[in-house]
């Protein structure tokens, strides 16, 4: 039987206290408290439609506003996806979705290369979701994709209502992300890349 791909990651700083703890081959389980609601309502998405079993708890300077702490939590959860991975022996790698979400359509690919990278085309109509600042959106997936060592596309195709084109970003990342880690049935054992490993 393969070792488990799980991944407990905590960091601290001036600004924030994280700790995040996932299994990629899980049941949904999420249970996140951030101190961000709508932050702790996309994690909670995110894992439950990727299959994760994750667990995020932060503490951050939320009375200055919720940067440091949506940043950081991107980049845990992103550090604790690449060590969950291991050396990527078996994955599939690639992972994509097209994600309605009423009038929104989002669109994520991604490829677990171990060159980070994001490209971002997702406007939004409003600068606020309740009250977090819609460009904070862009922060966790650029700290998550960087932190993960993952190349990541997230694009828009419609929507005009901010919850919902959130939403359907984090489903997207989530579906796409189920597809990239599962385990190739065809290749369950070898590093899928004709260098023979996934990094920078």
């Amino acid at each position: 039987m393969s070792a488990p791909r799980t991944a407990s990651i905590a960091r601290t700083t001036a600004e924030t206290e994280i700790r995040v703890t996932l299994s990629l081959d899980g049941t949904g389980e999420v249970r996140a408290a951030t101190g961000i609601g709508f932050l702790d309502h996309m994690l909670t998405a995110l894992g439950r439609h990727a299959l994760l079993d994750l667990s995020v708890e932060a503490k951050g300077d939320l009375h200055i506003d919720y940067h440091h702490t949506t940043e950081d939590v991107g980049i845990v959860l992103g550090q604790a996806l690449k060590q969950a991975l291991g050396d990527k022996r078996g994955i599939r790698r690639y992972g994509q979705a097209l994600l309605p979400m009423d009038e929104a359509l989002a669109e994520a690919a991604i490829d677990i290369s171990g060159r980070p990278f994001l490209a971002w085309s997702v406007p939004f109509a409003r600068d606020k979701v309740g009250e977090m600042d819609t460009e904070l959106f862009e922060e966790f997936f650029r700290a998550f994709a960087f932190n993960a060592g993952i190349t990541l596309h997230m694009t828009l195709k419609a929507g005009t209502n901010a919850h919902h084109v959130a939403e359907a970003c984090f489903k997207a990342l989530a579906r796409s992300l189920r597809m990239a880690v599962e385990t190739d049935p065809r290749s369950p054992t070898a590093v899928p890349s004709t260098k023979g490993v996934l990094e920078a």
